[in-house]
């Protein structure tokens, strides 16, 4: 660490070895994660709807580092068709996965649904993450050390619960209301499967992490009425997409994570600042709602674990 005891990318350890796939890699704070992985010795796998713009992120972490060992993989998770692919392609090109780092997302979208039918933030942040997660684990599972990371934020406390009753929103939607329920799911998601994992004394551990107030390309569904307060208030509101990486650097490297531990920055509100062990809201601690996203989950998906 710091000489002031902050956790910063420097704290990477050697990740020479692994092999690491995240979602969402091309931009934002996926690309910082998977460069630093990178530039750690990580094998990483850039998991990406648009290849073209994987293609430009892959050359500037190697035109920082051309020894990077960097890949592209063509995944759309708000097509279970996509992830289904992405997987069969994966399983065949790694025996062994370290590091899954559910990242990508979308933010405040206007009313939209997935190929599948399912409204597309929850489609694509959790279902998505669930159902790709769901079909790697036993890559993950024999691997010491293996963690499987997801991205939650603090939407999750915002208007935020699952919506059993209407889950895509067909009667109704509030678009902030809808990403709060999605990254909720992320953490109800990421505690349930810990809960699994260490039943049965895995290997591999479930932990969730969130960037706190960082600029990135989520904030393009901004209210048109909010936009001129962020561009005034951004400089104060926001931190970087590098330093918003960090809470998921560390969920993912720091060796003294344990399971079902959520990171996020240090500062006020923690929305800005150095990442550190934090507390989610007591509704995504609630084991039945975890249970029974789950169970809601798998059918929608068609996808069960391995645990």
């Amino acid at each position: 660490m710091s000489s002031d005891g902050k956790w910063t990318a420097a704290d990477v350890p050697d990740q020479s070895g692994r092999v690491a796939v995240v979602t969402g890699s091309n931009t934002g704070i996926g690309y910082h994660t998977a460069a630093v992985l990178a530039h750690r010795g990580a094998h990483v796998v850039l998991a990406v709807r648009d290849l073209e713009k994987g293609n430009a992120a892959l050359a500037r972490i190697k035109a920082v580092n051309p020894q990077a060992d960097v890949t592209l993989q063509k995944l759309d998770l708000s097509a279970l068709d996509s992830v289904r692919t992405a997987a069969d392609a994966l399983r065949s090109a790694y025996p062994r996965i370290d590091l899954l780092i559910n990242n990508a997302g979308v933010m405040w979208t206007p009313k939209q649904v997935t190929t599948d039918g399912f409204e597309l933030q929850f489609g694509t942040n959790h279902l998505g993450h669930f159902a790709l997660t769901g079909l790697l684990l036993d890559r993950l599972l024999p691997v010491r050390g293996s963690r499987v990371v997801t991205v939650s934020s603090q939407a999750h406390r915002i208007r935020a619960r699952i919506h059993f009753d209407d889950l895509h929103w067909e009667r109704r939607y509030d678009r902030i209301a809808a990403y709060g329920q999605s990254k909720l799911a992320n953490l109800l998601f990421t505690y349930e499967l810990q809960r699994r994992l260490a039943a049965q004394a895995m290997n591999t551990i479930a932990v969730a992490a969130h960037p706190g107030g960082s600029n990135t390309e989520l904030t393009r569904n901004l209210p048109a009425i909010v936009k001129p307060a962020v561009t005034v208030l951004g400089p104060l509101l926001f931190q970087s997409a590098a330093r918003g990486a960090l809470p998921t650097l560390r969920a993912a490297t720091d060796q003294s994570v344990q399971g079902g531990q959520y990171y996020g920055p240090d500062g006020l509100g923690e929305q800005r600042g150095h990442p550190k062990l934090v507390e989610s809201s007591a509704q995504s601690h609630d084991a039945e709602l975890q249970r029974r996203l789950w169970a809601v989950s798998e059918e929608l998906t068609g996808v069960t674990f391995p645990v």
